[in-house]
């Protein structure tokens, strides 16, 4: 029995104690439950920090990455019983040589991590920038800049092994911490992460450096909600925090696997499937970030809004966005680098990719068109906002779905995806009557749950999809139903958005309590580019 095993009951224990508080509180009965299992969960990651590091502190590396059985390690040595039988000697058979990173597959792979990277330096700084008030400008660019750049340090300290390595079913182990055994210097060698597809391995630290992309620009999108009000020292604290109670555990429960290379064969299977992440168990589809960024985000920036409460001369005072020309051009970046984002999420430069390109392609231009025809009939205008808003909402929607569903699907998710969050921003804001800044609730959650509730529709071949992985011995593909597999994802996403709304209270409120959340009434109306940082955006 590990550590983790003797403080499950201890968890349990916990969520039955505070039970009763979750029962009094404003929560609607049927969500009661998943509040206490997200509870139980996150008390369990905890545990699992703990049984994880207890467990690996003396054993060698496990399995690199989620994606990744060891595809480094040679083949095991095959003794050659036939001629243990006959009396002459006879030379033992080879191994077989360890397969090699598909050079192609390599500059892929770098190539989309370099676009990912553009995505959030400059292009999401810029698309926020654009929309924030002329007073805070620098404010929105040096949030980003710098959240980017410290989730980046803290993923290649501990993130990366807590997401992408063996541990239990919430959260990984250390093996990888500092990216221990990523490169041996004194051999030259690198350590292998696997693809999705068998004896195709990629070198680990190019999945390392294309996986971290995303953990800082998930934590980068958070700040959309709660910018033009906010002190830089919270927000410091509170990704920080995120980061490790929300950002990766999601990550590994959604992502984490063995590999294909592991499923040897039928009497390994079960074993190596109970291996997976919690959802990855589950079946549910997330083929670049549906659940992991996008709705993990919104839900997370939409209790930091409610924390933070509204902006001075909220519903009041003109909030217009300074620079439409800003945003346009970072939507247009965000556009080119999500290709990367996508399409890289195949792990090759393969027909999976090419769908993925195109499906990214396709539904980010319905998206755009819905949003614009959507808003020009209620408002009797289209604007250029509406153009870049809906650009982001397609790209938001079909991120779960890219390598997941046909071209079928793509038309129909993009289309959905510009009326849905255009409904998002607009009369769901109304309702729900929270300053969400710059509308990440209403794009990242609402884009992000529509697309992964429709993963599970256009995934069917019956509807242009390709189906999934239902035999990872034999590579063979299939389906169940359109019911059950959208029942699957939708169970992935009630978990997501109670997970991360626990633990972004709890982030912020710990934030809260050591250096307050919120800059003074004065620093706030003379702007949070002078009062916290002594520049200005515009001389």
């Amino acid at each position: 029995m590990n550590l983790f095993d003797k403080d499950r009951g201890n968890a349990v224990q916990l969520a039955e104690v505070l039970h009763p508080m979750i029962a009094r509180a404003a929560v609607p009965s049927r969500w009661r439950d998943a509040v206490r299992s997200s509870l139980i969960a996150l008390t369990l990651v905890a545990c699992g920090l703990l049984a994880t590091g207890h467990a690996h502190a003396d054993t060698p590396a496990a399995a690199p990455v989620a994606t990744a059985a060891p595809a480094a390690a040679p083949a095991a040595d095959a003794a050659p019983a036939a001629a243990a039988a006959t009396a002459a000697p006879a030379a033992a058979a080879p191994a077989a040589a360890a397969p090699t990173p598909n050079k192609g597959d390599t500059a892929w792979m770098l190539t989309s991590t370099a676009l990912v990277l553009l995505m959030s330096v400059p292009a999401l700084a810029l698309f926020y920038g654009g929309l924030a008030r002329q007073k805070n400008m620098l404010s929105v660019l040096i949030q980003v800049f710098v959240v980017f750049s410290l989730i980046t340090v803290l993923w290649c300290v501990y993130g990366y092994s807590l997401a992408f390595t063996e541990g239990n079913s919430f959260i990984g182990g250390f093996d990888r911490l500092f990216l221990k055994g990523t490169f041996d210097s004194a051999t030259g060698a690198f350590s292998m992460a696997a693809t999705f597809s068998k004896n195709t391995p990629l070198y680990e630290l190019v999945f390392v450096a294309f996986q971290a992309t995303f953990a800082a620009i998930t934590c980068c999108l958070i700040l959309g909600s709660i910018v033009e009000r906010v002190k830089f020292s919270a927000v410091l604290i509170f990704v920080t925090i995120w980061f490790t109670i929300s950002y990766l555990p999601i990550a590994h429960m959604v992502w984490f696997w063995m590999g294909p290379d592991a499923f040897t064969d039928a009497s390994v299977a079960d074993a190596m499937t109970a291996k997976g992440g919690l959802l990855w168990q589950w079946g549910a589809l997330d083929f670049a970030g549906g659940t992991v960024v996008h709705i993990n985000a919104g839900v997370a920036g939409l209790v930091g809004a409610m924390m933070l409460g509204k902006r001075i001369g909220f519903g009041k005072e003109s909030m217009a966005p300074h620079s439409l020309t800003m945003t346009m051009i970072g939507a247009a970046m965000l556009w080119f680098g999500w290709f990367g984002f996508n399409a890289g999420s195949a792990y090759e430069a393969n027909g999976s990719a090419a769908l993925a390109f195109m499906n990214t392609y396709l539904a980010t231009a319905c998206a755009v068109l819905s949003w614009l025809f959507g808003e020009w009939a209620l408002k009797g205008k289209p604007s250029l906002l509406g153009a870049a808003s809906g650009a982001v909402a397609g790209l938001v929607a079909i991120t779960p779905a890219a390598g997941n569903v046909g071209i079928p699907g793509a038309f129909v998710i993009g289309t959905a995806a510009g009326l849905v969050c255009l409904w998002g921003v607009t009369g769901l804001k109304k309702m729900i009557k929270v300053d969400d800044s710059l509308d990440v609730f209403g794009v990242h959650a609402v884009g992000g749950i529509t697309g992964a509730l429709l993963t599970g529709v256009f995934n069917a071949p019956s509807l242009g999809g390709p189906g999934f992985v239902t035999d990872w011995v034999t590579g063979k593909t299939g389906y169940t139903s359109i019911l059950e597999q959208t029942l699957v994802q939708a169970k992935a996403v009630g978990f997501t958005i109670v997970w991360t709304a626990v633990a972004a209270f709890i982030a912020f409120k710990v934030a809260d309590l050591l250096v307050g959340l919120r800059v003074s009434e004065e620093d706030e109306r003379e702007g949070l580019d002078t009062s916290s940082h002594g520049e200005r955006a515009y001389s």
